[in-house]
């Protein structure tokens, strides 16, 4: 079987990112755009070919056993991840200036954080997708402005509009622009926005298949704008 690489989805991309990768121990990392003048195809084989990483499952394990890091490849569009476990690897040396702990600095992808965190209270690591904090602010003030204005239909299919995946920070952090939200509504003496308008359970994804449609999604969106008030 070949390596596959390129996420047909925003939300496989993310969760082989987070559930596939860091979950279980890739915390080196190097992150990039590919350039509109270049093959994502033909750097997809330079970048597998320089550090060997197309490999089986039992050399991957052999490797793992001998101290030397396991070194993984990722792309959706044109933003690709090359992340590593601790270990002996060229990816290290060669990549050095450019090289990040996902533990210290999270990916921003596409309006995400996706990052690493010791539980509370713990010492072990997980990994932790949630909507960056300046697009955060930003949806706040635009939900804000039209938490008086708004009717209570139209800010629920605003909030069902939001294109996130319910990872737990991710809900979370909805629950907080709800809140606000209601507050502001609550003040002006309006009828509160339903904890139903809100997002929270994610199905998994397929990573590397066709999304619903059939067809491949690689394009590499910007955050949409939604039209608040009516």
């Amino acid at each position: 079987m070949s390596y596959r690489c390129v996420a047909t989805s925003q939300a496989g991309f993310i969760q082989q990112l987070a559930v596939g990768y860091i979950s279980n121990g890739y915390y080196f990392y190097v992150a990039g755009v590919i350039p509109s003048n270049k093959s994502a195809a033909r750097v997809d084989a330079k970048i597998l070919a320089a550090y060997d990483i197309a490999i089986s499952k039992w050399t991957r394990a052999r490797r793992k056993q001998a101290g030397q890091a396991s070194v993984q490849y990722l792309r959706y569009g044109r933003f690709y991840v090359i992340i590593a476990t601790h270990g002996v690897h060229s990816f290290f040396s060669a990549e050095a200036k450019r090289l990040r702990d996902i533990r210290k600095t999270p990916i921003l992808f596409m309006g995400y954080s996706i990052g690493c965190r010791r539980e509370r209270g713990g010492s072990t690591y997980h990994a932790s997708v949630r909507i960056n904090r300046d697009v955060v602010r930003e949806l706040k003030a635009q939900f804000l402005r039209a938490s008086t204005c708004g009717s209570v239909s139209t800010l629920c299919q605003s909030f069902r509009l939001l294109p996130f995946e319910p990872y737990a920070p991710v809900q979370n952090q909805l629950r907080g622009l709800l809140r606000a939200v209601n507050h502001s509504r609550a003040v002006a003496g309006l009828e509160p926005v339903p904890r139903e308008a809100l997002r929270l359970s994610r199905s998994p994804v397929r990573p590397f298949e066709p999304d619903d449609s059939g067809k491949m999604s690689v394009r590499f969106p910007a955050l949409p704008t939604t039209e608040l008030s009516e």
